[in-house]
């Protein structure tokens, strides 16, 4: 059903402006809420020129309470995208990061339920990183007894996880019902926005939903910041005629996602009942490494650069995490649509069209090592 009035918080950024974009098609009222960060937007803090102008938009922050209050003044719907996001600045940002996810976040259940507002639907974007490592299981097909690393692994470069006895592991698809281990202080706050929204939403009536995204790409990626996607990282190094800088092996596993499939399951987030009070996996389902993202790229733009492998660890990093997208079938009729190899034609595509990103993956990898993160 259309023509309602819906704020996205974030609504900006990457998958913000795909999400207007779809909402304004089917002919809703779209209040858009960003500070329009200068990591995301650059130091002018510009609008991006892909948000439509048939959207209202207020600039503001969430960690000003009397603003967020304002921005859900009228609205029916709230996707809330809005969100500091890096798993490596977090762990020395700790109070920015928590102030605008955990914080920001109470501001806006604060405001809904000290107003009483009845809302249609909350989605809140959650994350993959809140599982810490994904699901493994033994040779013989049992389930893991452990999935960390240790220091003393991680230091001698033995990447891949063993059990407790030794075993060497072999990673599974995760599914929700997977114990959350968050390992860094972002992904600590993306468990406490979902489970705030939840939790509020089943104390107080709001139908609530929660979206653990996996690795999101595509186009609008920020390709100057480096806490970003790594398709747009590495992008960002490919253009400048700079290697992929990839950490520990370039091995490790991830679900690559298309913005699309997750804007997809935004909307069917907002519809279906069946999806209420739930937390579920949005990703493609689909394991790929961090070492074909950078040889994917680098064939796809014509880019004769082979990547870097500096073989340390970076604190915060997990081995291997893809998604089993069962739950999110059954409860969303959710299918991912858009395949790995289309995907990066289509994000290469608009990378040709865009001006010459500021690379500041090296800066960014010098900061953490200054800081001891990492290994």
């Amino acid at each position: 059903m259309a023509g309602r009035r819906v704020l996205v918080t974030g609504g900006a950024g990457f998958v913000g402006t795909h999400l207007v974009d779809a909402l304004l098609a089917r002919g809703d009222e779209v209040r858009v809420f960003d500070n329009l960060d200068a990591q995301v937007h650059g130091p002018a803090r510009r609008v991006p020129p892909w948000l439509s102008p048939g959207a209202e938009l207020v600039v503001g922050d969430m960690r000003d309470a009397d603003a967020v209050a304002r921005a859900l003044e009228g609205v029916e719907i709230v996707f809330h995208l809005a969100a500091a996001v890096g798993v490596g600045q977090s762990m020395y940002q700790i109070a920015d990061y928590t102030a605008v996810n955990t914080l920001g976040t109470a501001h806006l259940l604060q405001t809904l339920v000290d107003r009483r507002q009845e809302l249609q639907r909350l989605v809140v974007a959650s994350s993959m990183s809140i599982y810490g490592e994904g699901r493994y299981r033994r040779p013989d097909g049992r389930p893991a007894m452990q999935a960390q690393r240790s220091v003393e692994q991680l230091r001698a470069h033995e990447w891949e996880l063993r059990d407790r006895d030794g075993v060497p592991l072999e990673p599974v698809p995760t599914d929700e019902a997977k114990p959350l281990e968050p390992s860094s202080i972002y992904a600590l706050t993306k468990a406490d926005q979902e489970t705030m929204v939840l939790q509020i939403g089943a104390a107080y009536g709001i139908p609530s939903v929660a979206l653990r995204f996996f690795n999101i790409y595509g186009p609008r990626q920020a390709l100057s910041n480096p806490y970003t996607g790594v398709a747009a990282i590495f992008s960002a190094r490919l253009l400048n005629g700079e290697p992929p800088l990839i950490f520990e092996d370039g091995d490790q596993q991830r679900d690559f996602v298309s913005v699309h499939d997750i804007v997809r399951g935004l909307l069917l987030a907002a519809e279906r009942d069946a999806a209420l009070g739930l937390a579920l996996n949005l990703g493609s389902g689909v394991p790929t490494s961090v070492r074909q993202v950078a040889t994917t790229l680098a064939s796809v733009l014509g880019v004769d650069v082979e990547a870097v492998f500096n073989g340390r660890y970076r604190v915060g990093d997990i081995r291997h995490c893809y998604a089993d997208i069962s739950a999110a079938r059954a409860a969303l009729g959710y299918e991912p649509r858009v395949g790995f190899a289309a995907g990066m034609q289509e994000l290469v595509q608009w990378l040709r069209e865009q001006e010459r990103p500021q690379d500041a993956i090296a800066s960014h990898a010098a900061e953490l090592a200054a800081r001891g993160l990492t290994l």
